[in-house]
């Protein structure tokens, strides 16, 4: 048996243990398969569940609307993590937990992760602010208080507004919850048959000229 085994081609040998591991994965495949695909459709269509879709249109009005409502911030976030660069939301996010801050002692620890982590020159998530923001902020954090950030937090917003906004309003990430259609079914065949067309005069697509 070994010496017939031996006499085959190789390539014959290389498809015969490639189809084994081929079966063996897909024996494993249905429970591992529908435990990821459950686990994608529900962080996927989490902010859906969450908000009523007249509320996911308001997100379209203004930034503010979209990252003070928290299933818009997590939607916003995602797409910043898919592009890179959530280090703008996080720094926002980290601000307004700091003008939370009820303890004085607290302030000075909390200022300094702060600054550390998004504006220094050293920082693990350098936000983009200009050099007279930048001074301001450093000079804030050495005698902290709950209004050091303000500037710079203000300027990172207008800074998403003007750029990550509009991208995250022409994004699927934006687009699927907006869909009447997006939770009923994944097929564009599907859309297109239950559901109107978006088109640049629609409401639900302001940017569009």
């Amino acid at each position: 048996m070994c010496k017939g085994l031996a006499a085959l081609p190789a390539t014959c040998l290389k498809s015969a243990k490639d189809m084994k591991h081929h079966l063996d994965f897909l024996l494993q495949k249905p429970d591992s398969c529908e435990h990821s695909s459950s686990h994608s459709k529900k962080e996927k269509m989490a902010p859906a569940q969450k908000v009523s879709h007249k509320e996911v249109q308001k997100w379209a009005d203004c930034l503010e609307n979209l990252i003070h409502h928290n299933s818009g911030l997590a939607a916003f976030r995602a797409f910043l993590k898919s592009e890179y660069s959530e280090e703008n939301i996080e720094f926002w996010v980290s601000c307004e937990e700091y003008k939370k801050t009820k303890s004085p002692a607290k302030l000075s620890p909390k200022a300094r992760k702060i600054y550390d982590e998004f504006i220094s020159v050293q920082a693990t998530r350098e936000v983009n602010l200009d050099s007279c923001t930048r001074e301001v902020t450093s000079h804030n954090v050495l005698r902290p208080t709950l209004s050091c950030f303000d500037e710079a937090q203000r300027k990172i917003f207008i800074l998403m507004e003007k750029d990550s906004y509009r991208r995250f309003l022409k994004s699927h990430f934006y687009l699927d919850l907006v869909s009447p259609s997006a939770t009923t079914c994944g097929t564009e065949s599907h859309k297109r048959a239950t559901s109107p067309t978006l088109a640049c005069s629609s409401p639900l697509v302001p940017q569009c000229a």
